[in-house]
């Protein structure tokens, strides 16, 4: 059950100190320090609170987490650590091996799967390794082979940030800030890129995300805005409207659709939030909220759904991976 707190008057001589605090600083207090202040959690019933992942096999705890992946069908976890190291969960989140940073992974920033079981590492620029690339690794992350993105306006400036696999084998690459997501063929080469527009403008994207269904969906956190393709990369709608109150989005940093009932799940970084939309991106409800207690965020970035429906969200300043399931 949802605890509320109370400033309560202690009896006896007035605290002559409390009254000299500035009244701004006390609201300030109330609405960032103090659990239970955001709004957000007032739909917090349709989801509850499962657990969280925080350790690692050997104890140590999560550093800050900026990515989570769930591999099925064994819906094995996959955690990003900011300090580069990689690790890998069962199902029941206990902590298996932890891939620590090497030859071939350096500054992993995400990752995604295809139907062969091949697995792709998006990497930033490291000692060694002056560009940007994917990192293909086999089943139990058997390095193959590295591709380096080429042949586009931008490519020496490309940081590749997020991916998706679709059936077909294409790679849909976003960068952390880049007008566009970069589609690959199954041997690295880029054969389309796919930029929305808004007022003549190319839109600035941040992440990709593929259902089960093979509908593709391009986030733009500046605009706080989704755009939908289907599985032909032919565009179906867009939904989502920048601002900071509830049904908007802020600084939107990941997507993740729920391909049992097509709902979509969207984390929210500044309003440390997740915001709920149906099939069509109508806004359902959202919970969360700043704070550091069960169920409350501190700047999450990243999100996912396993077949199961649970959602994984990974929150960065408070250390830990929250898991809760849906209604």
């Amino acid at each position: 059950m949802r605890k509320f707190y109370y400033l309560k008057k202690r009896p006896g001589k007035t605290n002559s100190a409390f009254l000299a605090v500035p009244l701004s600083l006390f609201i300030l207090f109330i609405l960032f320090i103090v659990p239970g202040h955001s709004s957000a959690q007032q739909f917090g019933s349709l989801v509850t609170y499962f657990g969280s992942i925080g350790f690692t096999e050997e104890e140590d705890t999560l550093s800050y987490p900026s990515f989570v992946m769930v591999v099925p069908p064994e819906n094995e976890i996959y955690i990003i650590q900011s300090n580069g190291k990689i690790t890998i969960y069962t199902s029941d989140f206990f902590p298996v091996y932890t891939v620590k940073k090497g030859l071939h992974i350096q500054a992993p920033q995400g990752m995604a799967l295809d139907a062969e079981g091949n697995i792709y590492i998006a990497q930033a620029a490291s000692e060694g390794k002056p560009r940007g690339r994917i990192s293909v690794f086999r089943k139990c992350l058997e390095w193959e082979r590295d591709i380096y993105l080429e042949g586009f306006e931008g490519e020496d400036v490309f940081t590749p940030h997020r991916l998706a696999v679709d059936k077909k084998g294409f790679i849909y690459v976003a960068a952390s800030y880049f007008p566009g997501v970069l589609v690959l063929n199954n041997s690295g080469r880029v054969v389309d890129i796919m930029t929305p527009e808004e007022s003549g403008k190319k839109v600035m994207l941040k992440n990709v995300t593929i259902d089960g269904e093979g509908r593709i969906y391009l986030l733009s956190s500046s605009l706080g805005r989704v755009y939908v393709y289907d599985e032909n990369r032919k565009f179906l709608f867009k939904f989502g409207e920048k601002g900071g109150s509830s049904g908007k989005l802020s600084t939107p940093r990941a997507v993740a659709v729920d391909d049992r009932n097509g709902r979509i799940y969207i984390v929210d970084y500044m309003r440390h939030t997740v915001t709920v939309y149906d099939r069509e991106g109508k806004f359902i409800y959202e919970f969360g909220g700043m704070g550091f207690r069960e169920g409350w965020f501190q700047y999450p970035v990243d999100i996912t759904i396993d077949s199961e429906g649970r959602i994984f969200v990974a929150d960065l300043f408070n250390g830990r991976v929250q898991v809760f399931n849906s209604w």
